[in-house]
């Protein structure tokens, strides 16, 4: 077996636990540990060896799960034996690249999620520049923002979404109401690369050209800042929009069906990688969690 498909510690002494206890409940318990952790643990390690340890929801064991438990429980009263070297391995390292607002809207607050299921894993987060591609070289994983044809690197989509004009409830009682599409003609259109107002205009069978004057953003993030302070309208994400829209600094711009019904983006977020790179299993249980995870 390569280093590649060892699987963590953690990983055989939850399997062994829920194999005994048959309770994630109990075995969250012993382990001390959440739920969601024993469940991201066992399927990590399913992942990692190839095989279904488990076969109903009452935790029976596959013919093949009570053979390689014969084998787990041999190994770690082996382990148990060397406790100072084998039993505190050091950890693992994960570096991942991320778009500012992803990060902030989507990753961050789940983030403890991964970190309780994975505490032998260390995350370091860095900052990428989406459509730019400007991303720090060092970086294990990736995630951008684009059209999803990246050809030096493997990928999946993680997220796709839906956008629609935003403003601060302010920005709306002042120039409201909007009720129709051409009710935002003369308006001040925040802009940005990341988010072309064409794909509403065409949605809403506008031949509008692209906005070139206004106020422009690299950053989602800065443009949901600029548009609940004030500065006009912006075509924003809605999943990427969900704090600012919980807190009341942006809004709708009008419950019509044009301001109500959302248009899809033709960009998307990708988790992405060099070929190889999820052979770690630090890399591999990232980007599981990340896709299994509810955005």
């Amino acid at each position: 077996m390569s280093a590649a498909r060892i699987p963590p510690v953690q990983c055989l002494l939850t399997f062994e636990a829920l194999a005994r206890l048959r309770s994630v409940t109990q075995t969250a318990e012993e382990l001390c540990v959440t739920p969601s952790a024993v469940s991201h643990r066992v399927k990590q390690l399913e992942q990692i060896i190839g095989t279904k340890l488990f076969g109903r929801a009452d935790f029976s064991l596959t013919i093949e799960g009570v053979e390689y438990l014969a084998h787990v429980r041999e190994g770690l009263a082996m382990l148990q034996r060397f406790p100072s070297s084998a039993m505190a391995p050091g950890k693992r390292k994960l570096r991942l690249a991320v778009t500012p607002t992803f990060a902030r809207s989507i990753l961050i607050p789940r983030l403890r999620q991964f970190t309780e299921a994975y505490p032998e894993i260390d995350l370091t987060l860095q900052v990428s520049i989406p459509l730019l591609d400007v991303v720090a070289e060092d970086a294990d994983l990736t995630i951008r923002f684009g059209a999803g044809r990246y050809a030096d690197m493997e990928y999946t989509c993680l997220t796709k979404d839906d956008v629609t004009p935003l403003a601060s409830p302010a920005y709306v009682r002042e120039h409201g109401p909007f009720e129709v599409a051409q009710d935002l003609a003369g308006e001040t259109l925040l802009r940005s690369p990341l988010e072309p107002w064409r794909t509403w205009f065409a949605a809403n069978g506008l031949d509008w050209p692209e906005p070139v004057d206004g106020s422009q953003f690299n950053d989602i993030g800065l443009m949901c800042d600029g548009a609940a302070a004030g500065m006009g309208i912006g075509l924003i994400r809605l999943k990427l929009a969900q704090p600012w829209l919980d807190n009341g600094s942006l809004v709708r711009l009008g419950h019509s069906s044009v301001f109500s019904t959302n248009v899809p983006s033709p960009h998307a977020h990708y988790l992405c990688w060099r070929t190889g790179m999820m052979d770690r299993w630090e890399c591999a249980a990232f980007a599981e969690w990340l896709k299994t995870s509810p955005a």
